[in-house]
């Protein structure tokens, strides 16, 4: 059982804050109850898979048409299919393909019987779900499937790339790293994850009483170093709660926890990189803190059976680029789409 309150510490490229994950009373986690109950995403929807002995995936769009390309949206560490929400709104992309953010394994609503898997069980899981809506004659593969995935949504669009060449028509990795967490990222000016995170894990690896949830401090943290230090209020306001709502109690601890191990731990895809066939995109942040240019300028030289492997670059963006640039992000990929689909 975990004491009313334990702290660890974590700093990114300057970002310093101890992060508290707090024991609430019985009186607040049933005020977060009906908060989560409130604010859990009416448009989600899940699936069974069966990957794993079985997933629940979830997942989230505006409208599904067989007719349509699909663009399947992968979301960073501990957010959710919510990370995409301007896009959703975008009428220019909408009515040119659909939109579909599956949460990964340990995310948003996504849920299964395992304790431990890894970013590959993510992947597969996503080309299954792919599988089970085609089936439901809710979308046509053969009109094309890209992938677009943010930070660690990056290195899901290459493995499901990997894992499903036929299928995959082309990929768009957004403020991304395809390396393990190395010396070497960091001698390019990424963050330092082992430092970062070690401490995280740490505190996170005993049973949890059932009023367990990160604190505010984790949630800043990430939304300093994601959407920026200086982002809006209520951009502050809603991730806190989402993410404080997703990640309760011990069943919410063991997903928070195997999502940072996978993200610290993950195995690197450079000897792999020459297996990716189809068209690559990435779009990368001047302003990223998490992984930098420099990295992102040394990867994607690494697609050398792509026929077409393109790194933009986007000044002033952040570590989740298609919330801080949504219109030269969306402009991006709907000219990426639109030049590949079948």
């Amino acid at each position: 059982m975990l004491p009313p309150q334990f702290s660890v510490w974590s700093r990114a490229k300057g970002y310093q804050r101890r992060i508290t994950c707090v024991a609430a009373s019985s009186q607040t986690i049933a005020q977060v109850a009906k908060i989560q109950e409130k604010s859990t995403m009416p448009n989600t929807t899940t699936i069974l898979v069966n990957h794993l002995d079985g997933i629940e995936a979830s997942y989230q769009t505006p409208g599904l048409d067989p007719s349509k390309p699909t663009l399947v949206l992968v979301n960073s560490f501990t957010t959710s299919s919510e990370l995409y929400k301007t896009q959703y709104a975008n009428d220019d992309l909408t009515s040119k393909m659909n939109l579909l953010a599956i949460e990964l394994l340990g995310h948003g609503q996504t849920r299964c019987k395992l304790d431990n898997w890894t970013y590959w069980d993510t992947a597969y899981m996503n080309i299954q779900v792919l599988e089970a809506l085609e089936k439901q004659g809710k979308i046509d593969q053969s009109k094309g499937v890209f992938v677009l995935g943010t930070s660690q949504g990056g290195w899901i669009t290459v493995r499901m790339a990997l894992l499903a060449p036929e299928k995959i028509t082309g990929i768009i990795p957004l403020g991304t790293s395809l390396d393990f967490e190395s010396p070497k990222t960091r001698e390019l000016g990424c963050w330092n994850a082992p430092e970062d995170l070690t401490s995280v894990i740490d505190g996170w690896s005993k049973p949890a009483n059932d009023d367990f949830r990160p604190g505010n401090d984790f949630s800043d943290f990430l939304i300093d170093i994601g959407f920026g230090k200086d982002c809006d209020s209520s951009v502050r306001d809603f991730w806190r709660k989402e993410i404080a709502n997703n990640y309760v109690g011990e069943e919410g601890r063991k997903r928070a926890r195997m999502a940072t191990i996978n993200l610290r731990d993950r195995d690197g895809l450079h000897g792999r990189l020459a297996d990716v066939v189809c068209p690559v995109l990435w779009l990368h942040g001047t302003a990223d803190v998490v992984y930098s240019v420099a990295n992102a300028e040394r990867e994607i030289k690494m697609f050398v059976n792509s026929p077409d492997a393109q790194l933009k670059v986007i000044n002033g963006g952040q570590h989740f680029l298609s919330f801080s640039h949504p219109e030269k992000v969306d402009g991006a990929v709907a000219e990426f789409v639109g030049k590949y689909a079948k």
